[in-house]
């Protein structure tokens, strides 16, 4: 089994419906046996030093398709996703998953409690699903995997914002997203 392009996986979430976006299992076996080629990736990818890179590849109604660049060390802050559904695949390198339980959470207060549950290693051969019932959670590149990371993220309806916490200061609130670039094509600064 080979690896594919990134337009292959493209052509083949085209196809994919409404139906087969609420499959967590189907989607996440979608990614585990159509692996993307890491130099078909090239195009998309933007590194920074000091924060991981949103880089969009693919976008419709139904479904936003993202390559993540993470260097060494660098971590999402501990966030949701919208009551939207969401698989990840590492295609360079490997990456950390840490889930967490919300107990308590006052978004107008901005307040919450959470308790780190399992952490899941996602590389090449072993693509993730958020747990709709549980979907907080960090994503991480950890210094002592010595690389950087690419993963692709698939959401199953786009967004533009979610929740992010801090589990130190036991607060949370809704922050606005944006993209380091779009179809290839690095966004103008401000």
């Amino acid at each position: 089994m080979g690896a594919m392009n990134i337009q292959e996986l493209v052509s083949k979430l085209r196809c994919c419906t409404d139906e087969d976006f609420t499959r967590i299992s189907h989607m996440r076996e979608l990614l585990r046996s159509t692996p993307v080629d890491p130099e078909s990736l090239q195009q998309y990818l933007i590194w920074d030093c000091q924060h991981y890179t949103r880089n969009l590849i693919d976008k419709t109604p139904l479904y936003e398709l993202l390559a993540i660049c993470w260097e060494v060390g660098q971590g999402s802050s501990i966030h949701n996703h919208k009551d939207q559904n969401c698989w990840m695949a590492a295609p360079i390198g490997k990456l950390r998953i840490q889930n967490y339980k919300v107990v308590q959470q006052d978004l107008a207060a901005g307040t919450c409690n959470l308790i780190p549950t399992d952490i899941i290693e996602m590389n090449p051969s072993s693509p993730a699903a958020v747990d709709p019932e549980a979907p907080v959670h960090k994503v991480y590149n950890p210094a002592e995997f010595g690389q950087r990371a690419v993963s692709l993220h698939l959401y199953s309806r786009p967004y533009d914002s979610c929740v992010v916490y801090s589990d130190e200061q036991h607060k949370c609130g809704e922050i606005k997203l944006s993209y380091t670039s779009e179809f290839g094509v690095a966004r103008a600064a401000g």
